[in-house]
């Protein structure tokens, strides 16, 4: 079976990639000539474990191509996957731009009956758009070629995207004829030998549970933050809560770990794009409204305290950030917590030096000169006035406090994930502040 993929992205790269891996032969089209390039030699242009692996050992294998023409891309193709970037326009719906534009090109080019399916996160109604775009395509080459249009929403987790990807919890496919869900049947048909679900629906359902997805993750997420946050005013420990409610198997203890706020490409985005569906329907999502406000408000709680720690006098402290990225495992960061906490630091005079295992590099392109970087994570904390823990990489888990404690100017420590424990800290001589806990002091 021979597939096409428009967008060399994380879904498009990704989805691509892991289709070969199941045999499938797999064309990747991408309008910029230098990424393209250098997938054909096997680099990769984004950081997501075992992938550079994965996508070099199919291109030697002659099972996953990639050009810069759709024309070429398509050639025998029998399913192609929109997977562009759809991001936020300025009212906070989705940019459909680029989906579109996949459309008229497949339109200009294609031979034969294809199933054109959507990857991309997209509101619901993007299929009908995508079917009048290919249509009027064909219609100014005078031809008539049959194809159906289908939704099959991505559910990767950054960090572990390969994995979620030939090993998924279930698969969604939108469909409205019976041969666009044969060929999608066909196509998945690997993935569904290790028991894995595949459920099939009609295209709006498909392209509204994405979205509904991730919103109720969001909510988790929001709501902890809430419940972490009056923990603190009233002396109890949100750890100890999460572990209460966690326990109980109708609420299950995943997406419910306080923090300081959700970021990353999806969550924020997504969560915009359903409360303006819903809005342009004459409805109000109120709960989703809620959930953004809180997690607007929890991305400043870290800098909040560190602003009354020092009584609101940062001018000339400096400050080590530990972690960038809005999760580990990943350099994406995109609406991550940190570019808040940072942003806020240096607007009010402090000096911020900064590690993290693989955003480096996006960092600088984000920040410039404006911050220090260090080479590890004890070289940020080196004559620091204050540590801040922003993502939970691995490495930052199993500290050695004798070392931080002989380098750090002043022993206080932000842990914006509660990945320490509050009492050894405190035996360690170290001021401690987390999350919905009480800050602890030697």
């Amino acid at each position: 079976m021979k597939i096409t993929v428009v967008g060399t992205g994380y879904v498009g790269l990704v989805s691509g990639t892991c289709f070969a891996e199941t045999g499938v032969i797999v064309t990747c089209v991408d309008i910029d000539n230098s990424k393209i390039e250098k997938l054909k030699k096997g680099i990769v242009p984004i950081y997501e474990p075992g992938l550079e692996t994965m996508v070099r050992r199919n291109v030697e294998k002659e099972r996953l191509f990639f050009t810069t023409s759709t024309e070429e891309g398509l050639e025998g193709a029998e399913v192609v996957f929109i997977a562009v970037g759809t991001p936020p326009d300025e009212d906070g719906s989705a940019d459909l731009k680029h989906v579109i534009a996949a459309a008229r090109e497949v339109g200009r080019y294609m031979t034969q009956y294809l199933v054109i399916a959507t990857k991309s996160t997209v509101p619901v109604g993007t299929a009908k758009k995508v079917k009048a775009a290919v249509k009027e395509e064909l219609a100014k080459r005078g031809v008539v070629i049959p194809f159906d249009v289908a939704s099959n929403p991505e559910f990767l987790k950054e960090g572990a995207a390969i994995e979620d990807f030939l090993k998924p919890d279930r698969i969604i496919i939108g469909t409205e004829s019976d041969e666009a869900e044969r060929f999608m049947q066909k196509l998945y048909k690997p993935f569904l030998l290790n028991g894995h679900s595949i459920i099939f629906m009609d295209i709006p359902s498909a392209e509204l549970t994405k979205y509904a997805a991730n919103a109720m993750l969001a909510t988790r997420i929001s709501f902890m933050n809430d419940i972490a946050n009056l923990c603190e005013i009233v002396g109890a420990d949100v750890n100890m809560v999460q572990k209460g409610i966690g326990s109980d198997t109708r609420i299950g203890n995943k997406f419910i770990y306080p923090g300081a706020g959700y970021g990353g490409s999806c969550f924020p985005k997504d969560v915009k794009a359903l409360i303006k569906t819903a809005k342009e329907n004459s409805y109000n999502l109120e709960v989703l409204m809620a959930v953004e406000s809180v997690n607007d408000k929890q991305k400043e709680i870290i800098f909040n305290k560190i602003y009354h720690h020092f009584n609101g006098d940062l001018k000339g402290k400096r400050i080590a950030i530990w972690g960038l990225s809005f999760k580990p495992n990943t350099d994406d960061m995109r609406e991550a917590p940190s570019l808040v906490v940072i942003s806020k630091l240096l607007k009010d005079g402090a000096t911020v030096k900064a590690y993290d295992p693989v955003a480096m590099d996006e960092a600088k392109r984000k920040f410039g000169d404006k911050i220090l970087y260090a080479t590890d994570l004890y070289d940020a904390a080196n004559d620091a006035d204050a540590l801040v823990l922003m993502t939970e990489w691995q490495e930052f888990r199993v500290i050695n406090y004798k070392i931080l404690a002989k380098i750090l100017k002043s022993k206080v420590v932000f842990d914006g994930r509660n990945i320490y424990e509050a009492t050894e800290m405190a035996e360690e001589g170290f001021t401690y502040y987390s999350i919905g806990r009480k800050v602890v002091r030697p």
